[in-house]
């Protein structure tokens, strides 16, 4: 099919759609387990793997995205992936037990891990037509990031509204619609990039890298349901994960071809956003685990009702696209230190709430939050990839989305832990345990603070700013700010 000529807006709302099923459905799911485990007769080790197993299918997919975005066109593997998730879903709504139902629930995970860091591909690599850099970039930066920020916030209402009135299998039935859509749009719209059949995959790479972050992040995610790191379920995946992921790090500086460009961190400003991703992801996905149990365990809301009390951060979010364009005038550094500073503003009154705690003075506080959380993202998301190479896209959409997986296991791992200790020490009075919890989301976020300082500031000079991220290179050419 001959693609016209699309505007980079069409393309990011394309893109938007397409993220909007995967997003929305970890959530959702997370909702129903109770609902699951009841209807299915499973124990709750066992239907927990519904959850769990998307986590590691998806985590396993995420290296093999820079590879096949290079090899077969962005474009290509978006639609399978959107394919994969739609035939995921259908078979997980069909699901007659619990072990069929953990096993779709993987090719899920397996398609979701694939389109996100390919939707970063499409946006930044050359897919979107020469959309790059600028305000009008980061305008679609922030548009295609509303859905990862928003998920966490509308996926508990969606999911207690279908839970409590609907059958269960009604949380995978509504994404083949959205991804149905989805597909017939990237056909029409998304330019065709051909992909380079030259490229090889780095198997060796693979081998090591996808049972590394396995191995991570289901150790992390058994932090908190085992209570501590000496339990053999959580230390023996985190130290096999580790020593893979060592063994990795040396293969990929010899392999001609690696799986991920490790080259890439001789860039400061891709390092600096690299970890900062880590850093926000570990601040910010902790603390969404803490907000939904409070208003429910600690204020004895329901599921929707404590859905409904989170909306104003999904506010905030939308609002921080107002300020998308501050960075070019005030320089990232700028930017991201007053969003980090935003977030911690917004999660403040949490650590020192209660049981009657006034709800508009926590929804004031969300908005705040959401505003950070946002400004934040974006701002990271889009340096991360300034001063790059169009061929190097892939590598650093693969690794920034790595970074930002193992941050938020981090963070919602060590919160768990503590909010279980803090409950089971304050049994008479859960509120100190959550207001314990709440310090410690604000104390994981300093360390964003100290980062944010690494991140350049205010540009004098594309030109010298690009001369010096090609010296660093080795002379390859780079993409430059198109401003």
């Amino acid at each position: 099919m001959k693609h016209r000529e699309t505007s980079p807006l069409v393309v990011a709302l394309v893109i938007v759609l397409g993220l909007i099923a995967p997003l929305l459905d970890t959530t959702i799911v997370n909702v129903a387990i109770p609902t699951l485990r009841r209807d299915l007769g499973a124990t709750v080790s066992t239907i927990q793997w519904v959850s769990t197993g998307y986590l590691l299918a998806m985590a396993m997919a995420i290296p093999v995205t820079g590879w096949a975005s290079r090899r077969f066109g962005a474009r290509r593997v978006w639609l399978a992936a959107l394919w994969l998730f739609l035939t995921g879903s259908v078979l997980a709504g069909l699901a007659w037990n619990t072990g069929s139902l953990i096993g779709f629930r993987a090719l899920q995970g397996i398609a979701a891990g694939l389109l996100i860091p390919i939707m970063q591909t499409l946006l930044i690599g050359g897919a979107t037509g020469g959309a790059g850099g600028g305000a009008r970039m980061r305008n679609m930066m922030a548009l295609v990031s509303l859905p990862a920020l928003l998920g966490p916030v509308f996926g508990p209402v969606i999911g207690g509204l279908i839970v409590n009135h609907m059958s269960w299998r009604w949380i995978f039935y509504v994404n083949p619609p959205i991804c149905l859509a989805a597909i017939v749009l990237a056909t029409v719209f998304l330019p065709l990039d051909a992909g380079h059949r030259t490229h090889r995959l780095d198997l060796i790479g693979l081998l090591l890298l996808s049972p590394a972050l396995a191995g991570i992040v289901y150790g992390l995610s058994e932090l908190g349901n085992r209570g501590g790191v000496a339990h053999p379920a959580v230390l023996l995946p985190l130290i096999g994960g580790a020593v893979l992921l060592g063994v990795f790090l040396r293969q990929a500086l010899r392999a001609a071809e690696p799986l991920v460009d490790l080259r890439l961190f001789k860039v400061r400003t891709f390092s600096a956003a690299s970890v900062l991703m880590f850093l926000t992801g570990m601040a910010s996905f902790g603390a969404l685990l803490l907000l939904p149990l409070y208003y429910q365990q600690l204020r004895g809301d329901s599921v929707v009702t404590a859905g409904l009390l989170m909306m104003p951060q999904g506010v905030g979010i939308a609002l921080s696209r107002a300020v998308a364009g501050f960075a070019e005038r005030w320089g990232a550094r700028v930017v991201v230190l007053t969003a980090v500073l935003l977030s911690i503003a917004g999660t403040l009154p949490f650590a020192f709430a209660g049981p009657h705690t006034s709800p508009v003075l926590l929804a004031g506080a969300l908005v705040v939050r959401g505003a950070g959380l946002g400004t934040v993202m974006m701002a990271v998301l889009f340096g991360a990839y300034d001063g790059l190479a169009e061929p190097q896209v892939p590598h650093a959409s693969t690794t920034t989305r790595i970074m930002q997986q193992l941050g938020g296991s981090f963070g919602t791992a060590i919160l768990a832990v503590l909010l279980q200790r803090g409950l089971a020490a304050h049994a008479a009075d859960p509120a100190v345990a959550f207001d314990h919890a709440f310090a410690w989301s604000i104390a994981l976020s300093l360390p964003a603070l100290i980062a944010a300082f690494f991140v350049p500031g205010r540009k004098k000079s594309g030109v010298a700013g690009a001369a010096g991220d090609r010296a660093r290179m080795g002379g390859r050419p780079v993409v430059a700010d198109r401003r």
